[in-house]
């Protein structure tokens, strides 16, 4: 962790200047805890408009301070890291960029989930709200690493963030998603699963693909018990809970003639309540185990538990007045999009300092795309069809989601400044 000198406030950016931010950090992305470049260009932006700032918290993490007189500290948050995803969006900034993930292999980066356009909107509502009449009280701008992984916000907390530079009142934050700009999802109370991911070994007999009598083979152990998995939520969940399973990893083998010693499979699982969670992974668990047994695997499967986000509870009442001021002051439509299987970290912030937590939908979606319909239902229909977090596609607006992401930063933390 190491502090930078703090310089003079300059002219705040334009519309142009934070689609210029924008599409640089598009096009140069990194992975958890290689965002080196991204905190340099942070960095650089807190300096120009005054704040006091630390880099390097948490490994990557950057925080600008700003203090404005006696009044509430209100941390204010966006994520930085990129994911492992091959850009097909077209675009003339796309990301060319490639690295080494955190098991050593050379993958593609993209910003698959929109952490650019997190990042470029905290700047700019760093620099509106730094000018003499911008803010009163005390700012924590936080731009956290390795959202992705689920462990860069308590990273930063661990690294003495609170310690350091105290605790906030509330933590404020947002995230882009396939809504039409100008539209806002808000939903109180628990709105965003929690998250779990097992990265699961099975072990077989390896041998000659003409005797398979002579292996155990883990291909065929691995289908079944892809296959299985798929009752946990169908037969095994009540039809009033929610949770998803989901196998997003296979690996195998290295030629058609033989037959491998061991499978690997990683699984997502999601869900909004604990008691569903530890039974879906005890599920999990068992299935797993008893498919190995099953086809007499000479060892039992190994599992670890290799992430884990808490599910996101949003304040009622802190939400209710970010809401109210959302409607009263900005050009948007404010909606429920009811729970969102989605997870974010943002949450261990404000649990870290036992304080609310408000955050929410930001529309970034041309919306062209939504011209001409008439109910939410219509609207929930057509977000569905679009590229959405995390894929390949995935590209928002750049203007006028900027600007909105800037202002529903800029009004969502003068909710809270003094009076």
């Amino acid at each position: 962790m190491r502090e930078v000198e703090t310089g003079q406030v300059t002219q705040l950016p334009s519309d142009a200047d934070l689609v210029a931010v924008y599409e640089d950090l598009h096009a140069h992305p990194e992975l958890a805890f290689q965002e080196h470049r991204t905190a340099a260009v942070v960095a650089e932006h807190l300096l120009a408009f005054g704040y006091d700032v630390h880099t390097g918290i948490g490994g990557t993490g950057v925080l600008g301070l700003l203090e404005r007189g006696p009044g509430p500290t209100v941390l204010l948050r966006a994520d930085m890291d990129g994911l492992p995803v091959r850009e097909q969006t077209g675009l003339g900034y796309a990301s060319t960029q490639w690295a080494s993930d955190h098991q050593g292999r050379e993958v593609p980066v993209m910003h698959a989930c929109g952490h650019d356009v997190h990042v470029t909107c905290l700047i700019g509502a760093a620099a509106q709200l730094s000018v003499e009449d911008g803010f009163r009280g005390r700012l924590m701008v936080v731009f956290q690493p390795a959202e992705e992984l689920g462990v860069g916000a308590r990273a930063m907390v661990e690294d003495g963030l609170y310690d350091r530079f105290g605790t906030p009142d509330v933590v404020l934050g947002q995230h882009v998603a396939p809504l039409p700009t100008g539209v806002i999802g808000m939903h109180a109370g628990v709105a965003m699963a929690a998250s779990d991911t097992l990265a699961i070994t099975l072990h077989g007999r390896g041998g000659h693909g003409s005797r398979p009598e002579t292996t155990v083979d883990p291909i065929v152990m691995a289908a079944a018990t892809v296959l299985r998995l798929q009752t946990v939520v169908s037969r095994e969940t009540a039809g009033t809970d929610a949770a998803v399973v989901t196998v997003g990893t296979l690996h195998a083998g290295a030629a058609a003639n033989v037959i491998p010693e061991t499978a690997e499979l990683t699984v997502n699982v999601r869900t909004f309540d604990g008691a569903v969670r530890d039974q879906v992974l005890a599920a999990v668990t068992r299935i797993v185990h008893a498919e190995a047994q099953a086809s007499a695997a000479p060892r039992a499967p190994e599992i670890e538990h290799a992430d884990h986000f808490p599910s996101l509870t949003n304040d009622e009442e802190a939400l209710e007045r970010v809401r109210r001021a959302f409607t009263a002051n900005l050009p948007v439509v404010v909606i429920d999009p009811g729970l969102v299987t989605g997870s974010e970290d943002v949450g261990v912030f404000a649990e870290a300092a036992g304080v609310p937590c408000v955050f929410w939908l930001l529309g970034g979606a041309d919306p062209q795309a939504f011209a001409g319909l008439t109910s939410e239902a219509e609207l929930r229909a057509m977000v569905g069809t679009l590229p959405s977090n995390h894929s390949p596609y995935f590209a928002p607006v750049a203007m006028p989601t900027l600007r909105l992401g800037v202002d529903a930063l800029v009004t969502g933390a003068r909710t809270w400044e003094a009076r």
